[in-house]
């Protein structure tokens, strides 16, 4: 029964990051009227980082609510079959779900709103550096969680302060969006979610460049440690 909040949380988290954003722009741009001048940048990722820092609270106090699929992932591969099973058939659905109902209250709400994330390059290219981005967050993030400091703060802002500094980096090549669902909602309203450019950029490359975080993470971090437990266990038996 615990895993039906879960779910429910899940599908408002995602519903309410699609606002957040879109409301940051809307608030910078066409309320304050700054346009894309380095000061309305300035405040748009600070904006940005609070509302990181706020979601990251929110993920907390539901006990790992997620508004990204990628981030879910991540941690069902290194968990068992059924938590597997559960966020591939259950938590992801509901993520998918929540984005594109966010985005469509937010176009019927704001029509002057934007399109979302457009692939600017070729296919290749897109998935690419989407493929890239998701792998560098993915082994930040692992690393974080595994990380001895405890503090919330410290941790949300590395956390926060690496995921602004990627999706400018490929904001004008894919839109730097590291998030399957949050593309998908954008991309349903547009109704080019079942394109091969959407499908290859923003679905198969970031959950492939996740396992393959996931497994190189393991492959650095976690080798060692096996070597010396078996090294003590050896050293034991002697």
């Amino acid at each position: 029964m615990a895993s039906v909040p879960l779910i429910l949380f899940d599908f408002v988290l995602s519903f309410t990051w699609v606002w957040s954003g879109a409301l940051i722009k809307l608030f910078v741009y066409n309320i304050l009227g700054f346009g894309f001048e380095p000061k309305g940048e300035i405040l748009k990722a600070s904006l940005s980082i609070l509302s990181m820092f706020f979601f990251a609270w929110l993920g907390k106090i539901t006990r790992g609510g997620s508004y990204n699929p990628l981030t879910v992932l991540s941690g069902a591969v290194s968990g068992n079959f059924t938590g597997f099973l559960f966020t591939v058939g259950a938590r992801i659905p509901a993520q998918i779900f929540g984005s594109v109902v966010g985005v469509k209250y937010i176009i019927e709400t704001f029509p002057e709103i934007g399109h979302g994330p457009r692939l600017n390059v070729d296919i290749h290219r897109g998935a690419l550096t989407e493929g890239l981005l998701t792998f560098a967050i993915v082994i930040i993030s692992l690393g974080l969680a595994r990380s001895n400091p405890s503090s919330f703060f410290i941790k949300t802002w590395i956390s926060s302060l690496s995921k602004l500094t990627l999706h400018i980096l490929g904001s004008d090549l894919t839109g730097g969006c590291m998030n399957p669902a949050s593309a998908m909602g954008w991309a349903y309203a547009r109704g080019d979610h079942i394109t091969k450019e959407h499908i290859f950029v923003y679905w198969l490359a970031p959950i492939e460049a996740t396992l393959l975080g996931v497994w190189t993470f393991r492959l650095l971090v976690q080798s060692p440690k096996l070597k010396e437990e078996k090294s003590s266990k050896h050293i034991k038996s002697e």
